[in-house]
């Protein structure tokens, strides 16, 4: 079956960096964009990135200029990579695939469990 496992999370101060990774799983050929989203207590789920096969990318305003988004293609893994931290980034981080083919079938829209980041000021 189809899996996105991220990983990478953790505790860290305001002002550090952590790097997010989403390793997709199970006879995939080909996965269209991967993204990012958060969750944080209370609030609704809101996209951080997003990146299409070809390299493109999007940022939420509030990242803009401090996280990263990449991919692998090769390794169908995406990464998230997230400097100058502040508290107002603790949530659930979730990686997200679009449009994948795999031999199990096709998959429009694909989640991770999610990973816990926690930034303390």
């Amino acid at each position: 079956q189809v899996r996105l496992v991220e990983s990478g999370g953790g505790l860290v101060q305001a002002g550090g960096s952590l790097r997010l990774s989403c390793a997709a799983s199970g006879s995939i050929f080909r996965i269209g964009a991967m993204g990012w989203y958060r969750q944080a207590p209370g609030k609704q789920r809101e996209l951080v990135a997003r990146i299409t096969p070809g390299g493109s990318a999007v940022y939420a305003d509030s990242v803009k200029g401090r996280f990263t988004i990449s991919r692998d293609n090769a390794k169908n893994t995406g990464y998230l990579q997230m400097n100058s931290l502040k508290p107002e980034d603790t949530a659930v981080y979730y990686c997200n695939g679009e449009d994948i083919v795999s031999a199990y079938g096709p998959y429009s829209n694909y989640w991770g469990q999610g990973t816990q980041v926690t930034v303390s000021s």
